[in-house]
């Protein structure tokens, strides 16, 4: 029996009901930990929105678009711009949420495409969109602790936010 809170599921699994009101669902697909920590991001945006910070709107449209909530329907073929959009929302989402610490690649692909194997599929794509980020300043890339270009490197890397990068950088 749906509550006040929960609401109910429709049938097809793409919308909750609550008070009436039909919200999208978000991407059943999420892995567990990662969902949570989307939330997460998710409820501390919206909180400041309510403080007034000046990003906390785009901090609750990201984690949204990561959690599937907004942007192209997570039960449809993604259009190729509308799932870069969903993977750099994921990225920026999964950095605010982690602070001054790192994501790996992988992590959004699992975002985007699901717990299966299919996320393994995606991650060109992912590391596409990163490095484009990195380009623009949005994000710093590493293998082994090191800023490298994303659009060249071999083999494992991590994202890290600018900031914490001047961070460590600078002894701090």
């Amino acid at each position: 029996m749906p509550n006040e809170k929960t609401g109910e599921v429709t049938q097809d699994g793409h919308y909750l009901i609550i008070k009436g009101r039909r919200w999208r669902a978000s991407d059943p697909g999420i892995p567990p930990k990662l969902r949570q920590e989307l939330v997460d991001e998710l409820m501390a945006a919206r909180r400041a929105v309510k403080s007034r910070q000046d990003d906390a709107r785009a901090r609750v449209n990201d984690a949204k678009i990561a959690l599937g909530e907004r942007g192209q329907p997570w039960w449809e073929k993604s259009e190729p711009t509308a799932f870069d959009e969903r993977i750099s929302a994921t990225i920026r989402a999964l950095l605010r949420k982690r602070a001054n610490s790192s994501i790996c690649p992988s992590e959004v692909a699992r975002v985007v495409c699901g717990d299966g194997d299919a996320w393994r599929e995606s991650m060109g794509e992912v590391r596409r969109v990163a490095a484009e980020m990195a380009s623009r300043g949005e994000l710093t890339a590493t293998q082994k602790g090191m800023a490298v270009e994303a659009e060249n490197a071999r083999g494992p890397i991590r994202l890290r936010p600018v900031s914490s990068m001047r961070e460590a950088s600078s002894g701090q």
